[in-house]
């Protein structure tokens, strides 16, 4: 199938990426890697194993689980180097707008050697939110911007249902409001969204995006192998090589959580991050 570049007209705060990204001399780095919350029963040096045997050159360390204090964030760092792994991210729970201590948040990243916080805008959907939330939402994260930015991380809003960022148009207006340049989005398809409508979701948030999740569902929340939308991924991949700009490819959500099904996910991975697929 054959995604054509959306062409629609507007003067929307997302008009300006609306087109196709424009091709470059260089193709982007894509970096195969896994959510640990995919294998939320495991334990760290088990999820590192399991990433290393299955060829994956990374890890995004879930801190609702697996990185929950200095001495877990020391394992988890020191296992992925032991394994020749990078830790891509620290998958936090942290809200933007609650105004909580977002010091400890910092703190585990850093020692886990993580470049990047997983971050999430608000309770609630776009629609659904008044002006006092968005500008508190808004508020939040410059101020834990500033602290992320004084140890040299980024921050990334997981774009996900029932948060701020669950739309397209929720999610620029945010990154707009918020005007950070080290703060962006993470991607991924939305549930029940056909392959087209969700390239065109990626396109015109794609400058603003520092990392995607990677799984299949279909129709609903029902897990395929990732191979199940290969269609889907081929386009993204594509995408995102033409884009230009290097990104990492988190798995997440197999089928079952099981680690035999991260290894045949991981194995189309890293065929469609290269292009082999």
């Amino acid at each position: 199938m054959a995604f054509a570049p959306e062409t629609g007209a507007g003067g929307g705060p997302d008009a300006g990426t609306r087109s196709a990204p424009e091709a470059t001399e260089r193709a982007a780095t894509l970096t195969p890697g896994i959510c640990s919350v995919t294998l939320r029963t495991l334990g760290i040096d088990e999820v590192v194993a399991v990433a290393a045997a299955a060829g994956l050159a990374g890890i995004e360390w879930g801190a609702d689980v697996h990185v929950v204090d200095a001495a877990s964030a020391d394992h988890a760092r020191e296992a992925c180097a032991a394994a020749g792994l990078k830790v891509l991210s620290l998958g936090s729970y942290y809200r933007a707008g609650a105004f909580g201590d977002f010091d400890d948040v910092v703190a585990l990243a850093v020692r886990a050697g993580a470049p990047r916080v997983r971050i999430w805008a608000g309770t609630v959907e776009p629609a659904e939110a008044g002006p006092q939330l968005w500008d508190a939402v808004v508020e939040d994260t410059r101020r834990i911007a500033a602290l992320a930015a004084a140890q040299d991380l980024q921050l990334a809003f997981e774009f996900h249902g029932g948060t701020l960022t669950s739309t397209v148009e929720g999610t620029l207006e945010l990154l707009a409001r918020v005007d950070r340049p080290n703060v962006g989005t993470y991607w991924q398809p939305a549930v029940g969204i056909g392959d087209e409508d969700a390239v065109t979701s990626l396109r015109r948030v794609l400058k603003h995006v520092t990392g995607i999740h990677s799984f299949s569902w279909w129709p609903a929340t029902e897990r395929l192998p990732l191979e199940g939308r290969k269609e889907l991924w081929q386009a993204v991949c594509q995408m995102l090589r033409e884009s230009g700009r290097d990104m990492d490819l988190m798995l997440e959500f197999v089928e079952g959580d099981l680690p035999g099904n991260v290894t045949r996910d991981a194995g189309f991975l890293r065929s469609i991050a290269t292009g082999a697929a």
